[in-house]
């Protein structure tokens, strides 16, 4: 278990990174510290380092490839003590990643202190349409929980779910849209690309002009869908479809596996709506690193996309994913993913770690 004290004072170091500020030195302790600790208490990465012989010369401990989330418990806490347990989109062939919570504090302040300052920084509350399942309908979906959590935080009493019981509530839609439109009130449309793209095919010809101040949240790729949008086709469309303005679309960045979410910074700044970076909150580490090194890569090379994330005491905080990225002003640029980059990225195949864990007596 990560300690009462170190917990603490990530806790305050959130906070006190809460409107934007950043202090990367404090950043870096705290996430050495952490990720020490987790390499003794979290068996899958203590096993993991055991086998990975290489260390990145710049943040000491490498960090674990999403896919093990797939084939083992990443936790410093046994079963029983779950208070949620959080699981990625199942593909047809593939085991889903899972990643359990004893305490959901930090995600809640990660989560809330990123979209306060990203994507609702004014004063107030806005009317929300979420297009994607409540909590209540998908328990094990960190977004899910995520958009209910903004709903107490950041909603007004009509906000709504227009997506229910699987499927898009086309009525609910558009009413609450057209009534947003007629009272001039501004709206956060909030929901999923797969979710935007069904009521784009639903709504037809219906078009919408909604008030000054609304934004869009989208967020999510097509894994396992048979059509996809390329994502400035995807900016194009809800554009026209809503009459929202360009920099009052935001794209979210969150993993199953992270407690913590980046978003595009065009709320923060309307020059960003072109370039599009996602902003990188003070208490997350994101860089890209070489494939083979693990070490950052230089200016804006491409590299695969490290997050070392301090909300994540209760299983790494060091993770590596698979999606390639660049350095660029105002944060990370987003380049889509790399086919077998964890085998590349990694010395230890999946396959490889699933052996030494048979040895082990896993």
């Amino acid at each position: 278990m990560t300690s009462d004290l170190l917990a603490t004072r990530i806790a305050r170091f959130i906070d006190r990174c809460a409107h934007g500020a950043k202090d990367d030195a404090t950043r870096d302790a705290l996430i050495a510290e952490l990720s020490l600790e987790q390499s003794q208490s979290v068996e899958p990465y203590k096993r993991y380092l055991t086998s990975e012989k290489r260390r990145p010369k710049v943040f000491g401990l490498p960090a674990l490839p999403t896919d093990v989330f797939r084939f083992a418990r990443v936790a410093n806490h046994p079963l029983h003590a779950d208070v949620r347990c959080f699981r990625t989109s199942g593909t047809t062939g593939r085991a889903r990643g899972e990643h359990a919570f004893s305490d959901l504090s930090l995600y809640d302040r990660a989560a809330r202190s990123a979209a306060g300052h990203a994507l609702f920084p004014e004063a107030g509350r806005h009317r929300l349409c979420i297009l994607a399942p409540s909590e209540h309908e998908a328990p094990d979906s960190s977004l899910s929980y995520m958009l209910s959590r903004f709903v107490d935080w950041f909603g007004t009493e009509h906000s709504v779910y227009a997506w229910r019981d699987g499927e898009l509530r086309l009525g609910v839609l558009m009413d609450t849209l057209r009534a947003a439109e007629a009272r001039r009130e501004p709206i956060a449309l909030l929901g999923t690309s797969f979710a935007f793209v069904h009521a784009e095919d639903a709504l037809s010809s219906v078009r919408f002009q909604l008030p000054r101040g609304s934004r869009i949240m989208q967020t999510g790729g097509f894994k396992g869908r048979s059509r996809t949008i390329e994502p400035e086709s995807m900016l194009a469309l809800l554009h026209a479809r809503y009459g929202v303005p360009i920099d009052h679309i935001v794209q979210e960045y969150g993993m199953t596996e992270l407690s913590s979410q980046m978003y595009e910074a065009v709320l923060l700044d309307p020059a960003h709506s072109i370039e599009r970076p996602l902003w990188v909150p003070g208490w997350v580490r994101a860089e890209p690193v070489d494939p083979t090194t693990l070490e950052p890569v230089e200016g804006d090379a491409t590299g695969l996309l490290r997050i070392d994330d301090l909300a994540n005491t209760g299983s790494v905080c060091s993770v590596q994913t698979s999606d390639l990225a660049q350095r660029c002003e105002g944060g990370i640029r987003l380049l889509g993913r790399a086919a077998g980059a964890v085998a590349r990225g990694c010395s230890l195949q999946i396959e490889e770690w699933l052996d030494n864990r048979s040895h082990a007596g896993a």
